[in-house]
């Protein structure tokens, strides 16, 4: 027996006119066969540990929360003590007694008795980080009591809103967030925990020597606009077709799942095309990477030096955590279930959706209209951030109001069926190419216009298609927290290539084509 045990063992023994009150029979484990999975005696010496040195729960690799206490009398004792703690106060029988001064819970004896019983029985401060991994373990298994009594019940007797897959889904989701945090959402937070996280992430960013403090996009301009791909954010990616949103996003994501850039480090990422097959892309991936014209690594034309380049950048290549799900008609909540999915099994950094418009609503969702259902996508892929704790970047279509008018630049109201997408957002990008609209307005002699001014004309606009050629536009024009604007980059469509544009400004002096 150890020495806890023994101690327990000893104080239960004890006559009514001792001093020290036993334990009451309620709080002891192995009472009845069918109770929920416990150890009251393991919660007894973890918080009698944590009352003589407060220091405990930051040394223990799982940090408790009250609802992890199978008595409810535990739970409030412990999170009075963090609360105390927190305030950098001492947390012990004599601080603690008076915050249960009315709570009859302990008994007669009241809470004095008890507080001075746990803290005798602990016999080694070092077993502390045991019991609070015995609490924890038993708190997931009743968890999993729960859900698979829950899970039981609709099998048995399917509630009619509720179709199977959902079903599914939901116990999916519930088997990640045990897995991830151990409840099934973070709850009320104390404003001194969410000022300590804040300190925490400030010290980390002044601390990055000038790194970013997101995933690296790999355009060095959209980094320092960005600070980099943050956690828990949506990012929408808008353009017209033909504008390259999805050769942006493919490179975007394959960086970061590649990078060998100083300071930077790869993270897996999820890539659902709902458009595009995955050959497709991987077709892409392979042009801009080995620097070959796709359409040419598509009809197998190559020249002599290529083949061999293009076997030796897939060999390179190949080991990228990049996964790809290029299943059509995904719903929400489909993909949601596939990316905690991932997240448990490989680990996950970055999810990718192209394009937003052709996902799904969530199974058993009925939403009147469309304006609706990409409302309810929207919602869901925010969500999604947050709880995976990753960026979500998802490509949009823009409506045809482009079109029609004469700067086809676009802006936050051009984007397509849903305001809701630009609420829920923290970043709205949108791809242009003033190349591939100006490309399409060569100039016409008008009625009654003479041969020279057609000419001055024709000359300008050959002259604007030599100043804008290979250049396009990342137009940042929300970010939730940081600064707008327009960054110019690069644009390689025979291989499918966005990159760091160099303007002529930026040539050193005498630079000569």
């Amino acid at each position: 027996m150890s020495g806890s045990l023994t101690m327990l063992a000893i104080m239960a023994e004890k006559t009514p006119d001792t001093n020290i009150a036993p334990f009451p029979a309620s709080r002891q484990s192995g009472a009845q066969a069918r109770e929920l999975p416990n150890n009251l005696q393991a919660e007894q010496n973890f918080l009698g540990a944590l009352l003589l040195d407060n220091t405990i729960s930051d040394k223990s690799d799982l940090p408790l929360i009250a609802e992890h206490f199978y008595d409810p009398l535990h739970a409030r004792i412990f999170e009075t003590a963090q609360r105390i703690i927190g305030r950098g106060q001492l947390a012990n029988p004599v601080t603690l007694r008076a915050y249960f001064a009315e709570d009859e819970g302990f008994g007669e004896d009241g809470p004095e008795g008890y507080l001075n019983d746990l803290v005798d029985g602990v016999v080694s401060l070092s077993e502390a980080g045991d019991y609070a991994l015995t609490i924890y373990e038993a708190h997931l298994r009743r968890e999993l009591i729960r859900l698979t009594d829950q899970l039981s019940g609709n099998a048995y007797f399917p509630p009619p809103e509720i179709s199977v897959e959902k079903m599914i889904e939901e116990a999916e989701q519930h088997l990640f967030n045990l897995a991830e945090k151990g409840q099934a959402d973070s709850g009320l937070m104390a404003f001194d925990k969410v000022l300590a996280e804040t300190i925490r992430l400030a010290e980390i960013a002044a601390n990055n020597d000038g790194r970013l403090s997101g995933l690296p996009t790999g355009l060095t301009d959209l980094n320092q606009k960005l600070g980099g791909l943050h956690r828990s954010d949506l990012l929408i990616l808008a353009g017209r077709p033909g504008m390259g949103k999805t050769a942006l996003a493919t490179n975007i994501a394959f960086h970061v799942a590649s990078t060998t850039r100083t300071g930077e480090e790869a993270a897996p990422v999820a890539f659902f095309s709902l458009e595009m097959a995955a050959e497709q892309l991987g077709t892409r991936i392979l042009a801009e990477q080995a620097g070959i014209d796709s359409d040419r690594i598509r009809r197998g034309h190559f020249k002599e030096d290529e083949l061999p380049r293009l076997i030796q950048t897939s060999d390179a290549i190949q080991r990228a955590p990049f996964f790809i799900d290029d299943s059509p008609a995904l719903s929400v909540s489909q993909l949601a279930s596939r990316a905690r999915r991932m997240k448990r099994q490989t680990g996950l950094g970055l999810v990718v959706v192209d394009y937003l418009q052709l996902l799904q609503a969530q199974l058993g969702a009925k939403p009147e209209n469309r304006v609706q259902e990409i409302s309810n996508i929207s919602r869901s892929l925010k969500a999604l951030a947050k709880e995976l704790d990753v960026p979500v970047l998802a490509l949009s279509q823009l409506s045809r109001a482009v079109e029609q008018r004469d700067d086809k630049r676009p802006n936050l109201a051009d984007l397509r069926e849903s305001g809701s997408i630009e609420q829920d957002a923290d970043v709205v990008m949108f791809v242009y190419r003033e190349e591939y609209y100006h490309s399409k307005s060569e100039p016409e002699q008008r009625e009654n216009e003479s041969a020279e001014k057609f000419h001055e004309r024709v000359e300008a606009w050959r002259k604007r298609a030599e100043d804008i050629i290979g250049l396009a536009e990342i137009i940042i024009a929300k970010q939730r927290h940081g600064p707008v604007g327009a960054i110019k980059v690069s644009f390689d469509g025979a291989r499918t290539r966005f990159g760091d544009a160099v303007l002529p400004d930026q040539l050193p002096d005498g630079w000569q084509d």
